[in-house]
């Protein structure tokens, strides 16, 4: 039976995630400690559910800036205006923001935990697990085929 991580290791956990993401301001041992009883597939949706809050920004952002073009021209402003408004956009590059402390904080309330570490059920697996599995008798007891 495989334990959920310990502090340390969601913290390693963390660091291997976002590797290769654009991040600033990232206290790894505070989202560390942040997250228990987080399994590695929790901490994976954590940062999936961080890394789509800049990208929805951004959408926001050119949806607005769509909503207040077309208000501009619905006010009367020249095709010839509108034009080069347009090629002004497709020249313009979209870079995302990178990811931040609050991004992962705002995500965490959205990603719980997918199991709880201390709850009933937890309890039980443990106990049949020291009883029967890999962890219990039939490791101190070799069973023979040999009856």
């Amino acid at each position: 039976m495989v334990d959920l991580p310990s502090v340390e290791n969601r913290e390693k956990i963390l660091r291997t995630l976002l590797s290769k993401e654009k991040v600033e301001d990232i206290d790894y041992k505070e989202l560390a400690a942040m997250t228990e009883g987080y399994s590695g597939s929790d901490l994976k949706n954590l940062c999936v559910t961080a890394a789509y809050r800049p990208v929805r920004e951004l959408i926001q952002q050119e949806r607005q800036k769509d909503k207040e073009k077309k208000q501009t021209d619905d006010e009367g402003k020249s095709s010839k205006d509108a034009s080069s408004c347009q090629e002004e956009t497709k020249e313009k590059v979209i870079s995302l923001r990178p990811l931040n402390m609050e991004d992962l904080r705002q995500a965490k309330n959205q990603v719980a935990a997918s199991f709880a570490s201390e709850g009933s059920i937890m309890a039980e697996l443990k106990q049949w697990n020291e009883l029967y599995g890999e962890g219990g008798s039939r490791k101190k007891q070799q069973l023979s085929y040999f009856l």
